[in-house]
């Protein structure tokens, strides 16, 4: 059954994902808003989202975070919300992609929610899940969650802090 619920979800997230766009508009200090699914890829890509290579340039995932998503590529899902105009998700989101890269970590493992300045995204899915501040990071594992990380944690290294809620120590 349990794998049941692991599947449904990332089915819908996977569905979600491929079919549809996410909403772009820009806020006042000119950064592009993207509200709903967005990939990898299109941060990348996009010349308005420079700050996401830049911010994985010199980062070394923490040993113990790195090891944790290894062991666990194939358990557990990422949801996680940010905001292309937050200055918080600039700096955490590019290094959690990088720790989920360089553990093999499945890109179809991780669902990343744009949201705007009021935190609200697509299908009301912010409010399902309770996020109130941006970037957070939900680890799911058998469909249900484990654990959060938002915004900074509650040391400031938010991918030990993910590696200790999917190895458990937390």
């Amino acid at each position: 059954m349990q794998k049941l619920v692991t599947l449904f979800i990332a089915s819908f997230f996977a569905v979600a994902a491929w079919s549809q766009t996410a909403e772009v508009s820009k806020d006042a200090s000119g950064n592009k808003v993207l509200k709903g699914f967005i990939t990898q890829q299109q941060l990348v890509t996009d010349s308005s989202f420079q700050w996401f290579l830049n911010n994985q340039k010199g980062y070394t995932p923490y040993s113990t975070a790195l090891e944790a998503f290894k062991n666990a590529k194939d358990s557990i899902h990422i949801l996680a919300f940010g905001g292309t105009w937050c200055d918080d998700t600039k700096l955490i989101l590019p290094k959690i992609f990088a720790l989920a890269d360089a553990a093999g970590f499945s890109q179809d493992h991780i669902t990343l929610l744009g949201v705007d300045h009021n935190k609200k995204t697509i299908n009301h899915l912010s409010e399902a899940f309770n996020v109130d501040h941006v970037p957070t990071f939900i680890v799911l594992k058998n469909g249900k969650e484990i654990g959060r990380v938002v915004e900074w944690g509650k040391y400031g290294m938010v991918d030990k802090e993910l590696g200790e809620i999917i190895s458990g120590k937390k």
